[in-house]
């Protein structure tokens, strides 16, 4: 009976992939894009101040250390916030949430273009920071609705591409919008505010129509590939986790949590501290706006190709912990060795290797947390995380400018970010000696499926 059998067991294998492949198909192109844009649209204006800065901060009279204060209090409501925008997430749905999140910090974006002096410049960082709290990790949060964990890494990956491609397109297109000066009486960096803030508006808007909450909300889907799916994520909320079922208090105090707050402290905080210092550093060298822009966006062009790639590699290998280590490790050695060389040529390396470094692990990493959340603290869990690791970069960048103020050098600026760096490749290997979480639970989720 048994060699009878096994041709109908081959079928059902196979239609069963075949289901699955369809299923997951359909979910990312009809997901994934639309989220890269808004996240590409929310770091455009996040981190368009560095360019910004190249014009306002001699137009309000601005030091480096005011500045760097400026950019970093961005983090300090946006971490106060972060935790209950997640928790609202939760309760009110990811599609109306997402969209209150991206129609807010959009007409606030664009209001940073009526900022007079430092204390109107604290006030509407301070706001811009509450308003974008809560969609990074609520993103992440929604993606678990909706991918298994065995996609996550690769998914991951490729949403967080808006990140570099963000500041490789974005780059550009700033410093050419400080070249629309003067019409209306404004300046560049006014304009250029108020028109990468818009496209924020309208997405979130956007966000009503294009995306459900849950798979049992989309008509878009078939339904048996509704099933599947709905089945195989069941199956994986009922596997234990590192992290359990535990109140809101010992979610955000739990070990696990913390650590991993360290590990993206090395991504999160230095990423915003190169977006926010890094088209001065090349400007140092003597450069225009347009080529600042142009040299900025080299790092990013490059990352944007490589997170891809090795977030791919982790899922294929079922591997994260290393892949989450090892670019942190170039970021740290890349960005020390600036106190070593000086060239323009030699800068740009640097930069390209520190940003590769920064964002390839991002994927693994937040693949990792995914894996170690109970379904019931993910929501909590994830917000901590990204709060605390984006507390950090208010450190940095207030530490950036004041060091920059101290001692008129940007390689020394540099040394918070390869400390935080280095900090959070120790922090990922000493976890992956004490949990195991590439085979938790995608590879359980994947034999459930067969």
């Amino acid at each position: 009976m048994t060699p009878k059998s096994e041709p109908s067991d081959r079928n059902t294998l196979a239609e069963r992939n075949t289901l699955e492949a369809s299923t997951m198909r359909q979910v990312a192109l009809r997901i994934v894009p639309f989220l890269m844009i808004c996240y590409f649209i929310a770091f455009v204006d996040r981190v368009n101040l560095g360019f910004a800065a190249l014009q306002m901060v001699q137009d309000l009279h601005l030091s480096a250390t005011v500045f760097g204060l400026g950019g970093g209090l961005f983090f300090v409501s946006y971490f106060l916030c972060e935790v209950p925008s997640n928790l609202l997430l939760q309760k009110v749905g990811a599609r109306r949430w997402i969209a209150r999140i991206m129609i807010t910090w959009g007409f606030l974006a664009g209001g940073m273009a009526l900022v007079k002096g430092p204390h109107s410049f604290y006030a509407m960082r301070l706001l811009l920071g509450a308003a974008e709290a809560g969609f990074f990790p609520g993103v992440i949060l929604y993606l678990t609705y909706w991918f298994p964990a065995n996609y996550r890494g690769r998914i991951i990956g490729i949403f967080m591409v808006a990140i570099p491609v963000s500041s490789f397109l974005g780059s550009p297109i700033s410093a050419a919008l400080l070249g629309i000066d003067g019409w209306l009486g404004l300046r560049g960096w006014q304009w250029m505010f108020i028109l990468e803030g818009a496209p924020a508006v309208v997405l979130g808007l956007a966000c009503l129509f294009v995306l459900s909450d849950r798979p049992t909300d989309a008509k878009w889907l078939g339904a048996n590939e509704r099933n599947w799916l709905e089945s195989r994520l069941d199956a994986e909320t009922r596997q234990e986790r590192p992290v359990g079922r535990l109140s809101l208090w010992q979610v955000l105090w739990n070990k696990h949590v913390l650590a991993l707050s360290v590990v993206f402290a090395g991504s999160t905080a230095v990423s915003s501290g190169l977006q926010l210092w890094q088209p001065q550093i090349i400007k140092s060298y003597g450069l225009t706006n347009l080529q600042t822009g142009l040299l900025n966006s080299i790092p990013f062009a490059l990352a944007s190709v490589i997170m891809v790639w090795w977030g791919r590699r982790s899922d294929q290998s079922g591997e994260r912990i290393w892949h989450a280590a090892l670019p942190l490790m170039l970021t740290t050695f890349s960005l020390a060795a600036a106190l070593l060389f000086d060239s323009l040529f030699s800068i740009l390396v640097i930069l390209s290797l520190a940003v590769i470094g920064i964002y390839a692990g991002k994927g693994p990493a937040w693949a990792v947390s995914t894996e170690w959340l109970s379904a019931s603290t993910a929501a909590a869990g994830l917000a901590q995380i990204n709060a605390l690791s984006n507390l950090a970069g208010f450190g940095t960048t207030y530490l950036m400018g004041f060091i920059k103020d101290l001692t008129g050098r940007f390689s020394l600026a540099l040394l918070p970010l390869v400390v935080l760096a280095g900090a959070a490749a120790l922090a990922i290997l000493l976890l992956g000696r004490t949990e195991s979480p590439s085979a938790v639970p995608g590879e359980k989720a994947a034999a459930v499926g067969r």
